[in-house]
C-alpha cells in the first residue's frame, strides 16, 4: 500500500475510533509514530504544542500537520478529510437515533462507560507528552529531570487553580511557556 493511501487509512481509523475529541487522537498518533516512523516522539510533542496553540480542533490540526509532513499539500488535505469523514458519517446516524433512543437506559449506560475509557486514553497520551516535556536522556533519573520545565509546569498548575486565572484563555498559558522558553535559553 502506498504511503499516501496508508496515511488516509490510518487517519480514517483514527477518526473512527478517537472518541472524545482531538486529544483522544494522541494514542493513535503515538502508534503511527512507532509503526511508520513518519515523525519522532519529539516531533510529536512539537506538533501537539503547535496544534494546541493554533486555531481549530487539535485532532484536525494534527492530521493536517502529519499529512503535510509526510505527503505534502495533498497529504495534509486528505489526512484531514480522512480524519473527519467517520465523524461526519457517524453523527448523521447518531443525530437520527438520539431523538428516538436518548432516554434508553442502555444508551445512557453506554455513554457512562465510554467516558472513563476516553479519559484513560487521554491520560495515557498526556503522560507520554509529560515525559517528553519534563525529562531528557541522562545517565541517572535525577539528572534526566529538566528542573526548569518541572518548575514551569508546577507554577502553571498552581496558577490554573487560582480563580481569577481560570478565566484566562489557554493561549495565554501557552504564550507564557513560549516566552519562558525564549528567556531561559538566553
Amino acid at each position: 500500500m502506498s504511503e499516501f493511501l496508508t496515511l488516509c487509512v490510518e487517519f480514517f481509523k483514527t477518526g473512527l475510533f478517537a472518541v472524545g475529541g482531538g486529544l483522544a487522537t494522541l494514542p493513535f498518533l503515538t502508534q503511527m509514530q512507532e509503526k511508520y516512523g513518519w515523525f519522532t516522539a519529539e516531533e510529536l510533542a512539537n506538533m501537539i504544542a503547535v496544534g494546541e496553540s493554533t486555531p481549530g480542533p487539535i485532532g484536525v490540526n494534527m492530521a493536517t500537520y502529519v499529512g503535510f509532513a509526510t505527503s505534502g499539500i495533498l497529504g495534509g488535505l486528505f489526512a484531514t478529510l480522512s480524519l473527519v469523514l467517520p465523524s461526519l458519517i457517524i453523527i448523521l446516524f447518531v443525530a437520527k437515533a438520539m431523538d428516538k433512543y436518548q432516554q434508553n437506559p442502555l444508551v445512557q449506560n453506554m455513554f457512562a462507560f465510554m467516558r472513563p475509557a476516553v479519559a484513560g486514553l487521554i491520560a495515557a497520551a498526556g503522560f507520554s507528552v509529560l515525559k517528553i516535556a519534563l525529562l531528557h536522556q541522562a545517565d541517572t533519573f535525577l539528572a534526566s529531570i529538566s528542573w526548569i520545565a518541572v518548575a514551569l509546569y508546577a507554577v502553571l498548575v498552581v496558577l490554573l487553580h487560582l480563580k481569577p486565572l481560570k478565566k484566562l484563555h489557554p493561549i495565554v498559558f501557552i504564550a507564557v511557556g513560549a516566552v519562558a522558553g525564549i528567556l531561559l535559553q538566553m
